[in-house]
């Protein structure tokens, strides 16, 4: 039986910091962002968050994308006076990897209940 790769502290962590409504808002902005080729600021993330009807300063997005950065989802570089966020693409691969390996033991784990209850009517 195959083993199963176990939860790094960099994928516990970003699949924690996704767990909060306002990050996750911040991921899918910044998502939107990265396929038109652009960066965030921090101004540009708050005013997409209020728009939404989260009620957040400044610091308190600035808090939330620490948490990101920290989880490895995203990367923020200074540009003359602002920092620009964006996503960390080996953080979201590092995610997708781990789902798709749980979710190749879930089809085989379903594969193997399929042919249990198959063999079992058949009998």
């Amino acid at each position: 039986m195959e083993q199963s790769k176990a939860l790094s502290g960099d994928e516990a962590e970003a699949f924690a910091a996704l767990g909060d409504w306002t990050r996750l808002l911040l991921v899918v902005r910044l998502a939107a962002a990265g396929r038109e080729g652009e960066l965030c600021s921090i101004e540009e993330l708050s005013g997409y968050v209020r728009q939404q009807d989260v009620r957040l300063t400044r610091q308190a997005v600035t808090k939330h994308l620490q948490r990101l950065e920290r989880g490895r989802l995203v990367r923020g570089e200074r540009h003359g006076r602002e920092r620009l966020y964006e996503l960390e693409p080996a953080g979201i691969a590092a995610m997708r990897d781990y789902l798709e390996m749980v979710s190749a033991h879930w089809e085989r784990a379903l594969g193997r209940l399929k042919d249990f209850v198959e063999t079992d009517s058949s009998e």
